[in-house]
């Protein structure tokens, strides 16, 4: 399958400010993510994902990046919450059942000024970004938590090193001032506090670098 792309109309809007940030269901994408990444027989199949083969997950399209904290963000994950009641939820719940049909557990929205744009590879390495937040929930030992029908437990998390390596095994750093390239980098570099200066600071982190 090919790669999908986000609709003309939709970047179009992006241009024009009077409209703000406009946002549309994109299924196609939850398609392509399901037949290439998620299933076995995918063109770039990868096990990692294998807990969200069936998982309630819904993309979305939105016309353009924001800012936060002085950074662009071009892809997020989210737990579907309503932190209200009353008609403020009714109107939240409504807005979803119109886009979605029902309430989804998560949505996963994608900036389609980037993504209209951006090559194959980079394309590829932001939504698995995005499908890496979604985990399967663990227990106090470790071990992964399921449903009550047997089914994976999923959570929102934040990223570990390891998600970081599985990202740059399948699609390298990414853009030089990527904080996965600035890692790597880093990690050529010798450190730039010695030991000694760490010990004086705090003895259990010189006992970790140990």
């Amino acid at each position: 399958m090919d790669r999908p792309y986000p609709p003309s109309s939709l970047i179009e809007l992006s241009e024009l400010s009077d409209f703000g940030i406009r946002l549309t269901p994109a299924p196609e994408v939850w398609d392509w993510l399901q037949a290439e990444i998620l299933d076995d027989t995918g063109s770039i199949h990868n096990p990692d994902h294998a807990h969200l083969l069936d998982a309630d997950i819904r993309i979305m399209w939105a016309s353009s990046s924001f800012e936060k904290q002085g950074r662009t963000v071009l892809g997020q994950a989210e737990q579907v919450a309503f932190r209200a009641g009353g008609w403020q939820k009714a109107r939240m719940e409504q807005q979803m059942r119109d886009w979605f049909g029902d309430v989804p557990a998560f949505i996963i929205t994608l900036a389609a000024d980037y993504c209209s744009q951006c090559s194959d590879t980079d394309f590829c390495a932001l939504v698995e970004h995005e499908l890496m937040h979604i985990a399967q929930a663990r227990d106090q030992y470790g071990q992964p938590k399921f449903t009550k029908d047997g089914m994976p437990k999923l959570e929102l998390r934040g990223h570990d090193v390891s998600e970081f390596v599985a990202i740059v095994e399948r699609y390298g750093v990414g853009a030089p001032d990527s904080d996965v390239a600035r890692m790597v980098e880093a990690a050529k570099k010798p450190p730039s506090v010695n030991r000694a200066s760490i010990a004086s600071a705090c003895g259990t982190c010189l006992l970790r670098a140990v």
